[in-house]
């Protein structure tokens, strides 16, 4: 069994993000007087923008690392992080888009679709 340094080292990047997802839903609470609840609909969406990656975020890498450790090609998890990457922050932008605008369709959608690609091909990859 190999350590997933790779895997670690995204991990770290994703906890930065998630530092400043908290932030910013912190950010949003103060700046409305919010203490308990989802305080209007844009506190409401980087509550939920927040929610979603740490609903998401964990278990794909968890299975990412299962991959790693277990000897999967380097660039195949290289690339499957990379896209989760890219996908958790596109997301957030689209939380905040028109509604059916292309922006709200490329980073929110892009940044579930992205999500649920790397889960299901970690998740096949580690079966087979």
């Amino acid at each position: 069994m190999i350590f997933p340094v790779t895997t670690a080292f995204f991990a770290g990047l994703f906890g930065l993000l998630y530092v400043g997802l908290s932030s910013w839903v912190v950010g949003g609470r103060v700046s409305n007087d919010v203490l308990f609840g989802g305080g209007g609909d844009s506190l409401q969406r980087r509550i939920r923008a927040h929610g979603n990656f740490s609903e998401f975020v964990p278990l794909a890498l968890l299975l990412v690392a299962f991959l790693e450790a277990g000897g999967t090609k380097h660039w195949i998890v290289q690339a499957l992080l990379v896209v989760l990457l890219i996908g958790r922050i596109l997301h957030p932008f689209g939380l905040f888009a028109p509604k059916n605008s292309p922006q709200q369709f490329a980073c929110r959608g892009g940044g579930i679709l992205t999500t649920l690609i790397v889960l299901l091909i970690s998740s096949i990859l580690l079966l087979v």
